[in-house]
């Protein structure tokens, strides 16, 4: 299962109360980790008092994280669970054997803040790490993201598109170590873009009436709905031609409709694009083509 977590503000402290992770980190079915990772989270997660820099390492194990990089951006729809790739780099003490059956790392995403975290998601898996020195190791792991996370605790929400942060955790048998704002990454909710132009075929300089659809994915309900009040480009590219230019700006009504006219002037494509916010990502509509007579 998904690394998970639900997240409570108490007397100003952050509460991690639950972890969904895999039953083994080792190679050999060694034992469960899900309780270690929860305790290296929840202990290391500090409230407002006494948190003044975010970005080192908290914790009694000797590593540090760095070079942390994922994705700019994350398209979740309303089906598929997403993964998205992370590597870092992982400095550690000469005492840590990043090779044992015992040591475990794991990269995550946040969102929110450290002392205001909304949600947590991780890896199915822990990362994998390939030593480059005697103290510094490459580290290759993932997150995903389940749209369709059936518990109201761990699902994703619509207020919870946007900027999340990265961090990492590491643990062997006795002690463990974690480190939050490594990177940031946009989670968004997928989009989607129709255009339709008609009447097909048309006549030259006769009025063509051009529509179509902005939506994004819903994580609550898991359907498409219409992105509203949205500025999206209404674009042409003249058949033999590998390039759209922009004919006007239309925004997206309550519904997220899009309707307009224009003159036919030529054969050609005729597409909406849409630039993207960051909850929703930047999409065009496949070119509608349009025969004049």
């Amino acid at each position: 299962m998904q690394l998970r977590a639900t997240v409570a503000a108490v007397s100003g402290a952050l509460a991690l109360s639950a972890l969904a992770l895999p039953a083994a980190h080792a190679a050999d079915g060694g034992p469960s980790y899900r309780a270690d990772v929860v305790k290296a989270v929840a202990q290391h997660t500090p409230g407002k008092a006494g948190f003044a820099v975010r970005s080192e390492p908290i914790g009694d194990l000797d590593v540090s994280f760095s070079d942390f990089k994922i994705a700019k951006a994350v398209k979740v729809g309303t089906t598929n669970k997403v993964s998205a790739t992370v590597t870092y780099t992982l400095t550690h003490g000469t005492d840590v054997d990043v090779d044992s059956d015992a040591f475990v790392t794991i990269p995550l995403i946040y969102r929110g803040s450290v002392d205001n975290m909304e949600n947590l998601q991780g890896g199915e898996y822990p990362a994998t790490c390939v030593e480059k020195s005697a103290t510094t190791a490459s580290c290759k792991g993932s997150v995903q993201i389940n749209p369709r996370e059936s518990d109201p605790e761990f699902k994703l929400y619509n207020s919870q598109a946007g900027t999340w942060h990265g961090a990492a955790v590491a643990l062997d048998d006795e002690k463990s170590s974690v480190q939050f704002d490594l990177a940031t990454t946009l989670l968004q909710r997928n989009s989607q873009l129709t255009v339709n132009a008609a009447p097909e075929p048309v006549k030259k300089g006769k009025t063509l009436t051009v529509t179509g659809k902005l939506s994004r994915a819903n994580w609550e309900d898991h359907k498409y709905h219409g992105y509203t009040g949205q500025a999206v480009k209404l674009q042409f590219r003249k058949k033999g031609s590998s390039t759209y230019t922009t004919l006007k700006t239309v925004k997206t009504d309550s519904t997220g409709n899009l309707k307009t006219t224009v003159k036919a002037s030529a054969d050609g494509y005729y597409r909406y694009s849409f630039a993207g916010t960051s909850t929703t990502p930047a999409i065009s509509a496949a070119g509608d083509f349009v025969d004049v007579k």
